[in-house]
């Protein structure tokens, strides 16, 4: 059976999808906690569950401080976000900080399965919130763009490095010192090098390319 732990502070939000995914053969709910802080004290190195569904938005411990902790303690955990926010932002950080899938409360019942599958079998899961494009890119099904056949100018690299981070586009600006329209322009420069559509799809190519640390 494969161990889940559910980290929400909203007990009927829980308690459901404990029920839930109870239902689901080869799956058991064996952690609940309201906070991050409440998971990671209940933690025993000789019963850690699989996967953790952790929400983002809690009180004590956030979900990103959650992510980053039980990564970094526990990495053999895998984490899957669960968020009613779909800003890139969010998404990215949560990356950063360790989780290997996101996915949002309103999914359907099927949508749950497929993310605790792919999670538990590939080790990660990207729902289409994080753009077709890349889900194909991952599992192989895309050319993959090189790095060394990239023709980056010193500038938009640099640009590239800043948008992997929690800088909004126009702090990126400021810290650059150059206008907002000229990031705009990098931006959309590196979405045609890179074969991407979004902020996230720039930071992944640059995680699985050793461009950036997670």
């Amino acid at each position: 059976m494969t161990k889940v732990a559910l980290i929400d502070d909203h007990s009927l939000i829980r308690n459901a999808l404990g029920e839930l995914i109870s239902r689901f053969d080869d799956y058991e709910v064996t952690h609940q906690a309201s906070n991050g802080k409440e998971f990671i004290s209940s933690l025993d190195a000789d019963n850690l569950p699989d996967i953790a569904l952790i929400d983002i938005n809690m009180p004590v411990m956030d979900g990103f401080q959650t992510a980053e902790t039980v990564s970094k303690e526990f990495p053999s955990i895998k984490i899957m976000a669960l968020s009613v926010e779909d800003e890139e932002e969010s998404i990215i950080k949560m990356l950063r900080c360790g989780a290997k899938g996101y996915l949002l409360k309103d999914s359907d019942t099927q949508d749950l399965r497929l993310a605790l599958d792919e999670l538990n079998s590939k080790g990660y899961y990207h729902s289409d919130l994080v753009a077709n494009t890349l889900l194909s890119s991952l599992n192989g099904n895309k050319k993959a763009v090189k790095v060394s056949q990239i023709n980056y100018q010193a500038r938009e690299f640099e640009f590239l490095q800043m948008a992997c981070s929690e800088l909004t586009y126009k702090e990126i600006a400021d810290r650059m010192c150059i206008s907002p329209r000229t990031v705009d322009g990098y931006r959309e420069n590196l979405f045609y090098k890179l074969d991407v559509k979004s902020r996230v799809g720039m930071v992944l190519f640059a995680i699985k390319n050793g461009i950036v640390e997670v």
